[in-house]
């Protein structure tokens, strides 16, 4: 297994800083998150004893985007979830999840596969910038998430992490340019 397939591994300290093993130096939830963002699998353990924290720690930073307003999981999602946790039969509530995630982001892997397809539109002009577009709009509704979601079996792929700001003035420039080289045409 190379150095990319493995966790990158953080230790927390009792002082609960949180530790790079990789790159030698302390880093926050935001840079966790950072890492994740990138297609990165991360594992949290605590020095002393050894215990798995990741599971807190991502939870923490949900909780924490959560509270920001970046509202990913609606009221009602929240609730079925809690009610999950009391019903007999919980227990597939994680199956299910990660099917549906499974599911979401194969289904977004085949969009992009069919977009890139080759068809009587790619001899188009501009169309190469079209593509992009469409590619930067897919990327900044879906959260840059693509390929670089995590699941059993998955590796996650370093080119997929976006900035919405930056991906919002991308696509309004490739917009301006297609509409640019349309109005040429015509």
């Amino acid at each position: 297994m190379g150095d990319g397939d493995k966790p990158l591994l953080i230790k927390r300290y009792a002082s609960r800083r949180l530790y790079n093993t990789e790159t030698s130096d302390y880093v926050t939830l935001e840079d966790i998150a950072g890492f994740i963002r990138a297609g990165r699998e991360v594992q949290i353990v605590d020095l002393k004893t050894g215990d798995d924290l990741t599971r807190q720690y991502l939870l923490q930073i949900i909780a924490e985007h959560e509270s920001r307003g970046e509202n990913v999981l609606p009221v009602n999602v929240l609730n079925d979830l809690v009610r999950s946790y009391m019903l007999p039969g919980g227990g597939m509530m994680p199956q299910f999840l990660q099917s549906s995630f499974d599911m979401l982001r194969d289904s977004q892997s085949k969009l992009m596969e069919n977009m890139n397809a080759m068809n009587p539109m790619s001899q188009m002009p501009g169309f190469e910038a079209l593509k992009a577009q469409q590619e930067a709009f897919i990327r900044a509704m879906t959260g840059g998430l693509g390929s670089n979601w995590s699941g059993q079996g998955r590796k996650g792929d370093e080119a997929g992490s976006v900035d919405s700001g930056e991906d919002l003035d991308d696509i309004k420039k490739q917009l301006a340019e297609l509409q640019r080289k349309l109005s040429k045409l015509s």
